[in-house]
């Protein structure tokens, strides 16, 4: 090959790789795997050793990331925010350490092994102990001010505790914990929408909204990796001790975190957790092994763009091709139509995968997603598998186009598609599916929590015709459940005490248990804030509904049509003829009573917004808990007092709105050290 197609290759694949840089890091949008972009990376990386005189300083070799996008203020990190150069199997890593080694002289090293978090690195800058910049990655050298998001993280200390330097820089990782990413596409689903497609994504995008509300309702959380730029002395030698110290100042450092001796030790720690990874709380991707003598990093100093100290040791691609025999629909508890793969079975990352999620109609179209197709398969962690798109390269023109059926497979009543709506739905009530799915969702662990009843005893149930309607489950006895094929006198029991102990669910639980359309998790919590029972939320009117900031006109129509429904409403007698709790116990509603001097606090609801500049949030929100208050992340008609720090967001207008009374930090500080002195409410 000449050194014109060399040259011509080299170029094409760093168009390739900008592009998708572009659509990773600024648009949260990427179109390829990991895998492949490594693949390519390396690619371009071998071309360019072999031919030196082709890099330039704008090659994907050279570089992290792309620029940042238009909407947040860009910032310069004081110290790049580099990325590492990638391992891929114990002989990569050996000879990775057998570089280290050569470059120090000989001399052995302790190795620091980490968990590669799947998620968004960030830079956090603490002057005199208070975070005062936060910051995203971006190129490695500039990033985007996300401060007002990140502030929103629990897990990330808006003040340090102990001793602390004057200035201090540290960097972790943001991530969304896979449950949080089940209950946002939950609430996704419940209102119509299209469900995210991974954690990773999700998480990312998260930081980098606009309005802080939407990054806080995500639920996201961190762990600090390491220290950045520092001012001050008496700062650990090694990084190990640096984890501790910074564990020590209140930050959230990864509890599997391990130092290891040898290759070989790092590689016991990657076989186990390659094995055990689907069993934590959060994406990981591989490890992270580094040195551990801050002196010796110093020695080894960087290549390019990346340190020679460092090396990620990548888990193998959770990602297969396989053919897409057939496109099924399944009908959900709302009526939606949800297509589904059917696959000829591949193991992918020691699962076999025979079905995966294809969302919805346009998404199969915008995916150009056809029948017959040879498709890319994704098993991230425990999310369900998904198509990521058809291999074009393979298809013979013998496909067949998909469309959604014109009437529902399991009743034959003819679908609907609303116009402001990406589902397809069955409107009939009446429909089994429809009632099977909601069954289950009626007993699952977010809802009544009515552990032994799984998918197959609610199939069974329904058949038998012992329940014809969720409120049928407090009406069974343990006579017609022995009286089921296989069902043991054990199961019965543990079946009919949960079901006695989901009587006294949470009302928040109970509403989200009806299966309203629209109505999730969290909007399940937001109206139990605001009513203080099911009779209570019954009679609620559109324009009360919409009063209540996060409701909308849609969300509202929706609850409203569930208790106009007959059959609903007769199903909500039954459940409270049964002894199932539809109200708030007496101490949680709020009362209007005077409140006595033990707890002065009793009986307020507290919201607390922008920075409090002599205290923590959570320092404040425990206080005001102890003196017998409430607080909450939503400002509602029941919130009696809206703190407003420095910067408050969009809750300080929502409690203009409701005429909520407003308190400034140094109002909040009075009411807080009272001894004896009565509170205006």
């Amino acid at each position: 090959m000449g050194t014109n197609d060399i040259r011509a290759q080299v170029e094409e694949l760093r168009r390739e790789l900008n592009y998708h840089n572009y659509l990773y890091y600024a648009l949260d949008a990427p179109t390829i795997s990991d895998a492949e972009y490594d693949r390519m990376l390396r690619h371009l990386r071998n071309l360019e050793g072999e031919h030196p005189e082709l890099v330039t300083p704008d090659s994907p070799t050279q570089r992290v990331g792309t620029a940042p996008s238009q909407g947040f203020e860009e910032v310069q990190h004081a110290l790049p925010m580099l990325s590492l150069a990638n391992a891929f199997d114990l002989d990569e890593l050996k000879a990775w350490h057998r570089r280290v080694k050569n470059l120090l002289g000989d001399v052995e090293f302790d190795m620091v092994c980490e968990l590669k978090i799947d998620g968004l690195a960030v830079s956090l800058i603490y002057e005199e102990g208070r975070l005062v910049r936060g910051a995203t990655r971006g190129d490695g050298h500039r990033g985007e001010d996300v401060t007002s998001n990140l502030r929103t993280i629990r897990s990330i200390p808006l003040s340090l505790i102990g001793e602390f330097p004057p200035s201090l820089e540290v960097r972790g990782e943001v991530y969304m914990p896979i449950e949080s990413f089940r209950r946002m596409n939950e609430d996704r689903i419940a209102r119509g929408e299209a469900p995210f497609a991974n954690p990773r994504n999700s998480g990312a995008g998260s930081v980098r909204q606009l309005d802080p509300q939407v990054t806080a309702s995500r639920n996201l959380s961190i762990f600090v990796y390491s220290l950045g730029r520092v001012e001050g002395s008496g700062m650990p030698d090694n990084h190990w001790d640096s984890l501790e110290y910074l564990n020590g100042l209140g930050f959230r450092i990864n509890s599997n975190n391990v130092v290891c001796k040898t290759p070989e030790d790092v590689e016991e720690q990657f076989s186990y957790w390659l094995e055990k990874r689907h069993e934590l709380p959060y994406q990981v991707d591989g490890l992270v092994v580094k040195v551990n003598s801050f002196r010796l990093q110093e020695s080894l100093g960087y290549v390019g763009r990346e340190p020679r100290w460092a090396i990620a040791y990548k888990f193998p691609a959770e990602q297969a091709v396989t053919r897409l025999l057939d496109i099924g629909i399944n009908v959900g508890r709302t009526g939606s139509l949800n297509p589904y793969a059917v696959l000829e079975p591949v193991n992918v990352s020691g699962a076999m995968v025979k079905m995966a999620t294809l969302h919805n109609e346009e998404d199969i179209q915008r995916k150009d997603i056809r029948v017959g197709d040879w498709v890319l398969v994704e098993r991230a962690g425990e999310v369900i598998p998904q198509v990521v798109s058809p291999v074009l390269e393979r298809r013979t023109g013998e496909e067949g186009v998909f469309r959604m059926p014109d009437a529902c497979p399991v009743c034959g009543t003819p679908v609907v598609k609303p116009e402001s709506e990406a589902m397809h739905r069955c409107p009939n009530a009446s429909c089994p599916a429809q009632f099977y799915e909601l069954l289950k969702h009626f007993i699952s662990k977010g809802a009544m929590d009515i552990d032994g009843l799984g998918e197959r005893w609610c199939g069974i149930l329904i058949e038998s015709g012992l329940v014809k309607d969720a409120a049928d489950v407090y009406y069974l006895e343990n006579e017609q459940l022995l009286g089921l094929e296989r069902m043991g006198d054990k199961l019965a029991t543990k079946i009919m005490n949960n079901i006695e102990a989901s009587k006294q669910r949470p009302l928040s639980r109970i509403i989200l248990a009806l299966g309203i359309l629209h109505v999730g998790s969290e909007m399940a919590e937001l109206l139990a804030e605001n009513y203080s029972s099911i009779n209570e939320l019954s009679e609620a009117e559109e324009h009360e509904l919409t009063a209540i900031p996060g409701i909308g006109p849609k969300i509202a129509s929706s609850i409203l049509a569930y208790f106009q429904v007959d059959h609903n409403r007769q199903v909500l007698e039954k459940l409270r003829r049964a002894g199932v709790a539809l109200e708030k116990p007496e101490g949680e509603i709020d009362s209007d009573e005077s409140v006595g001097h033990e707890r002065p606090l009793a009986g307020m609801s507290f919201v607390l917004t922008g920075t409090l500049s002599s205290m923590g949030r959570q320092a404040a929100e425990a206080r005001i808990k102890a003196l017998g208050g409430s607080t909450s992340s939503n400002v509602t008609k029941k919130t009696t007092h809206l703190v407003a720090g420095e910067q408050p967001g969009s809750k300080l207008a929502a409690a203009e709105k409701l005429g909520t009374r407003i308190l400034s930090e140094e109002e909040l500080l009075v009411l807080l050290e009272f001894d004896r002195v009565e509170v205006e409410a």
